[in-house]
């Protein structure tokens, strides 16, 4: 997870003026800082809106851009895209440049800084005892032409942008400043003051101390310190070549690919010496997409420490892209039932051992994604006396609360998953459910339901419909768990755990809205007697009078 301390100060030249000045940033999922300062250029008409204008238009199109472009290709092209926008609307409104600004743009992602500038403003990278100056400043050669810019943003309709690429490290600075803070310092006196850990205000105040109003420039800076890097990121940037068509007998870094265990021929079953292992490759070989997928999945499956899973590691020297994982030898659930049900005792066992799995990776801020039977591998241990359950496929593990997930088979699906609701317990729950209505009874609760199908969820037959082996209580636990509507249905992983270890706690399921005769026969009966009987007397005193 990518963590920085940010100070961002801007000072105009005076107190009664707004300022040309613009600067933003923004902490995206936490994994990519995009930071932006702009020094509107004064002798324009429009400088001070062409910078708020461009500081905006990175800020709002970086939280929406192609997931499948590159830091470079993103910064190039909204570069020359807000340069021609500025361009063209000087061109129509003033037939002159008047929307005029430096840019200086910084992104972290991973361990690299990517940075781009137009203009003299400075960027600024302290690194240990060293303060460097990524930047270049665009102006005149001439020293009494150096006020003169070559480049800017909107100054001309082409430009050529380039991106620079530097790694950073945990406890480096990035330092983003106008002209008005630089040309009133020097770079020893800079990098002393970040040394001793002074905001962005305080640095510009001691900086403009003395200067009086209008005889400065405005004074803007932006300062942020990495406390921590996305290892993510820093996974997907290594320099790893990815296998296009791995074949058997190949060898990778002492691995000997034995077979594939799935048609796509990504997944290989593998030995070195004796130990037979899985070694999983990302599903192509050039798209940004699928490999950030593989990063992020080998790297939740390098956290999960749990023995309902199978254990995942990603080797520190490798080759080649590709992360290995234990190998289970066993049935997936459908295969271990055949054309039989799961008992009941081992319908129970399974949804404990759901339970767990799904409760630590909820410690990880994680959830499965996709529970079904084909994610469940039944085995039997030597040492074990009944069956044992774990919990496969890594690729469809998501951060909790994700709404951008495609993980999940749609039969398997909570309603409110068809429609962009966002992941979480209950919606796994859901997931726990259907999986053991399917395991008892053979059955889908909702029907068997389609890729790209909009589903009708119609009240359900309890499994014990079909399962008569099935006790109360255990019917109206998986009936909690399918339930249509969020609101009946249990909300967190510990209500379903306590009632599966309770179940003389567990109450008859009803949906909350339901009439009294569902909810509770014997009361409405009782109700309805005493209503009857109080209508039969004073029938009877009307007959009498």
């Amino acid at each position: 997870m990518l963590k920085v301390r940010a100070s961002e100060f801007i000072l105009p030249k005076a107190a009664d003026v707004k300022g040309d000045d613009a600067c933003a940033y923004e902490l995206i999922d936490n994994e990519l800082l995009i930071a932006v300062l702009c020094d509107g250029v004064g002798s324009a008409k429009r400088g001070g809106a062409a910078a708020r204008q461009t500081v905006k238009f990175f800020i709002d199109q970086f939280k929406t851009r192609p997931t499948n472009w590159t830091i470079e290709q993103t910064l190039i092209s909204f570069t020359k895209h807000i340069n021609r926008i500025l361009f063209k609307e000087s061109m129509t409104q003033y037939e002159q440049i008047e929307l005029l600004t430096t840019l200086c743009v910084a992104v972290i992602e991973g361990d690299q800084l990517y940075t781009l500038n137009l203009g003299d403003s400075h960027i600024y990278l302290q690194h240990h005892d060293t303060l460097e100056l990524l930047s270049d400043d665009h102006v005149m050669d001439e020293e009494d032409m150096s006020h003169v810019l070559t480049q800017a943003c909107g100054l001309s309709e082409n430009i050529d942008p380039a991106v620079t690429v530097t790694t950073i490290a945990v406890g480096d600075r990035l330092v983003l400043c106008s002209d008005g803070v630089y040309n009133l310092t020097d770079t020893s006196t800079l990098h002393e003051q970040l040394c001793k850990g002074l905001s962005a205000k305080l640095i510009v105040n001691a900086i403009t101390k003395g200067h009086k109003d209008h005889e400065r420039d405005d004074a803007s800076m932006q300062i942020f310190t990495v406390e921590s890097l996305s290892q993510i990121c820093a996974l997907k940037n290594l320099n790893l070549p990815i296998p296009e068509s791995p074949k058997k007998g190949d060898l990778i870094d002492g691995y000997e690919l034995i077979e594939p265990m799935m048609q796509h021929e990504r997944i290989w079953k593998v030995r070195k010496k004796e130990t037979m292992l899985v070694m999983k490759f990302p599903m192509s070989a050039d798209d940004a997409h699928d490999l950030d997928e593989f990063v992020r999945e080998a790297w939740y499956a390098k956290q999960i420490n749990h023995r309902s899973f199978g254990k995942a590691w990603v080797p520190q020297k490798r080759t080649v892209r590709y992360y290995l994982m234990e190998l289970i030898e066993g049935n997936n659930l459908i295969e271990f039932l055949g054309d039989k049900h799961l008992s009941v005792d081992n319908a129970i066992a399974l949804a404990k051992f759901l339970h767990k799995a799904e409760a630590h990776l909820l410690h990880l801020g994680l959830v499965h994604g996709d529970i079904k039977p084909e994610n469940i591998i039944v085995y039997r241990e030597a040492d074990s006396a009944g069956t044992v359950f774990k919990m496969v496929d890594f690729g469809s593990i998501v951060e909790i609360f994700s709404t951008d997930s495609r993980a999940g088979t749609p039969s398997y699906l909570a309603p409110e998953r068809f429609s962009g609701g966002n992941i979480n317990e209950s919606t796994e729950l859901f997931s726990i459910g259907v999986t053991l209505y399917w395991a008892l009874t053979g059955k889908f609760p909702y029907g068997e339901i389609e890729p790209f199908q909009t589903p009708t969820f119609k009240t359900p037959k309890p499994p014990s419909h079909y399962n008569k082996n099935i006790p109360d209580w255990f019917d109206a636990i998986i009936l909690r768990t399918i339930a249509v509507d969020p609101n009946n249905r249990y909300q967190h992983y510990s209500e379903f755990f306590y009632e599966l270890k309770s179940p003389e706690n567990v109450k008859p399921f009803y949906k909350k809205d339901a009439p009294l005769l569902e909810r509770d026969p014997l009361k409405f009966y009782k109700t309805a007697f005493f209503l009857l009987l109080g209508l039969n007397g004073i029938l009877l005193m009307m007959l009498i009078s």
